[in-house]
């Protein structure tokens, strides 16, 4: 151990000792990992605390799964739609009255927490496309620890395409980000964060050979004894930007998802709400986009449904067929989605038979240009298939 800790790590550190119950230790190991001084000395350390605490999320996540036969009620949602979102916040920051204003969906509104009591799904047409968005009960701290219903509320969080976090600016919009955000982060949700480009393919045989050593800022001998404790024996490596031995360790997590996120800075036109947008800004302006709007008096909620849109990061693509009026409506599809995910998206037969496509719009440099299957669309494209 560095003998340069903090008095704060010391006393983490003794509470870790002492403690007797998974969600105690893991209380215990963020407050190390929160204290620990970050320099060349604590690389090691960091990387210790770090990949205990994911060993003991994962213990967590199968002792409730063994005690409740699967986790307890599942509160999953079907995805339908061309994206699904979900709206995730403390209790009573004004989430049902937000679905109701851009789904019409029936939810219960009221001024007291916990009105909803589980996920309810409701259908945004914005922009000729159908976006699902998902209420989640209110969390609350402790919820990735089993408080509540929070491991199925997560659940729910993290099989979205995205979040949409809802704060009340009436009271303190930093200290709710705090409390979500770091129940995100025990829930394995990496928040507005890029998974780091670490491409893993496991092999029959030939051992681990690791492409780009160059980039890892660390010793590679951590790097190998990852990879033994994830049982990783036979592997292809590929690291293809500088990484620090940290992000090799996300990489290598398969319990972490990564979702983009917006913040609805809700209830803007309450009394001192002003000065808490501001604050709020300021703490997470640079890695947040934050929409504030009043759900009650339905305040910016056109500009929200815009940003909404954009947070699904999906592309409408039109099709047609030669001598014909494009097709309405269009066809939605994940951003950076080629001609032949269209044509698989339309028919198998049309992806089977593929010959060649004309495009018209902004990804072609002249209209009606012939591309290939790799060819990547952009929004608004119009796109006749020609098939064998």
């Amino acid at each position: 151990m560095p003998t340069n800790v903090t008095a704060e790590y010391l006393a983490a550190e003794e509470e870790y000792r002492n403690a007797k119950t998974i969600p105690e230790k893991i209380r215990a190991l963020e407050k190390m990992y929160a204290t620990v001084p970050k320099h060349k000395g604590t690389e090691k350390l960091r990387l210790q605390i770090k990949r205990k605490l994911a060993e003991l999320r994962k213990e967590l996540d199968k002792q409730r799964q063994m005690k409740k036969g699967g986790g307890g009620p599942s509160l999953a949602v079907r995805k339908e739609g061309a994206a699904q979102i979900v709206l995730a916040g403390l209790p009573n920051v004004g989430k049902s009255s937000l679905m109701k204003a851009l789904t019409n969906v029936d939810a219960d509104v009221a001024d007291y927490a916990f009105t909803t009591v589980e996920p309810i799904p409701g259908m945004m047409h914005h922009k000729d496309v159908q976006i699902q968005l998902v209420e989640v009960p209110g969390l609350v701290e402790g919820a990735a620890l089993g408080k509540g219903m929070g491991p199925q509320l997560l659940s729910v969080i993290r099989n979205a395409d995205a979040i949409a976090i809802v704060v009340d600016l009436s009271r303190d919009p930093v200290k709710q980000m705090e409390i979500l955000l770091k129940e995100f982060e025990r829930a394995g949700i990496k928040v507005n964060k890029r998974k780091p480009r670490v491409e893993i393919k496991k092999t029959a045989m030939g051992g681990i050979v690791i492409n780009g050593q160059e980039n890892i800022k660390g010793d590679i001998q951590e790097v190998m004894k990852m990879l033994r404790e994830e049982r990783i024996h036979s592997a292809e490596i590929t690291v293809k930007e500088p990484v620090t031995l940290e992000e090799i360790a996300d990489a290598l997590d398969e319990s972490l998802v990564w979702r983009r996120a917006i913040i609805i800075a809700n209830k803007g036109d309450a009394p001192g709400s002003k000065e808490n947008y501001e604050r709020l800004l300021k703490a997470y302006g640079d890695r947040f986009k934050i929409i504030p709007v009043s759900a009650k008096r339905k305040i910016q909620l056109d500009k929200l449904k815009d940003e909404l849109y954009e947070l699904a990061g999906i592309i409408r693509v039109f099709t047609k067929s030669p001598g014909e009026e494009p097709a309405y409506p269009p066809v939605p599809l994940k951003k950076g989605s080629t001609v032949m995910d269209l044509a698989e998206r339309i028919h198998k037969d049309f992806a089977k038979n593929f010959r060649y496509a004309r495009v018209w719009g902004k990804s072609v440099k002249f209209p009606g240009q012939r591309v290939g299957a790799d060819h990547v669309l952009e929004d608004g494209d119009i796109v006749e298939i020609h098939a064998r």
